[in-house]
């Protein structure tokens, strides 16, 4: 199995911190915040694609070819284009069944394992207010149905993390535009829902390092991350 993170993005919103360090290597209790997201990786990868852009040397020269037995794999992502584009991008390496997680949220190994036991899964988490997030709606059995990007109301409080399971039937399907500029991953995966059963896992933990305020936060809270 293969695992695709995505850390090309700019790091805008963690300005003036990303100015000289991409937001994945930003340090989370003496430690680049990308480490604890691939130490979240199962067992059963055993390659990882590491997709990267703005400053994308700095994490080349870190990790370089290895993180703990596991080979890495380094795709320039010149398009910047969203998480669909990302995706997209490292399609003619991915070989069969593949994990995507964000390089700028934190997970638990235990969940991610859930989820790649699965055909199809994404991995959502439960807020009070849903109304910022892509949120995600399940039939009875528990499966993917659509997602929904900042709805209007509180009927779903299942929100997307970004953590999915998929394999090559996922490049057989149009990418879903959502902005001028940008495609979308999870807009992508709900079109699959047609023909494809998409488990929904629910998360133990999770926690999105996106603005300086949630890196302050993380350094207490990643000690719930760490097995």
């Amino acid at each position: 199995m293969q695992a695709v993170i995505l850390a090309a993005g700019k790091g805008t919103r963690m300005r003036p911190l990303t100015y000289d360090i991409p937001k994945p290597i930003l340090p989370v209790n003496g430690r680049p915040l990308l480490e604890y997201i691939l130490d979240a990786v199962p067992d059963q990868v055993e390659e990882i694609i590491l997709v990267i852009n703005y400053l994308g040397d700095h994490i080349r020269e870190h990790f370089k070819d290895s993180y703990k037995g596991k080979k890495i794999i380094y795709v320039r992502h010149d398009e910047l284009d969203g998480t669909g584009g990302a995706v997209f991008c490292v399609k003619d390496l991915i070989k069969g069944d593949f994990l995507v997680l964000n390089g700028d949220d934190l997970y638990l190994k235990s969940d991610i394992e859930k989820l790649c036991a699965e055909d199809f899964a994404v991995l959502g988490w439960e807020v009070e207010d849903p109304r910022k997030y892509g949120v995600i709606k399940t039939n009875k059995e528990g499966n993917l149905v659509d997602i929904i990007e900042k709805p209007d109301s509180f009927e779903f409080k299942l929100i997307n993390t970004g953590a999915m399971v998929l394999n090559r039937d996922f490049f057989n399907y149009d990418l879903v535009r959502i902005t001028e500029k940008e495609f979308g991953l999870p807009q992508t995966l709900a079109k699959m829902a047609d023909k494809h059963k998409i488990k929904v896992i629910t998360a133990t933990e999770w926690m999105s390092v996106g603005s300086p305020e949630d890196l302050e936060k993380a350094q207490t809270e990643i000690k719930k991350f760490v097995s």
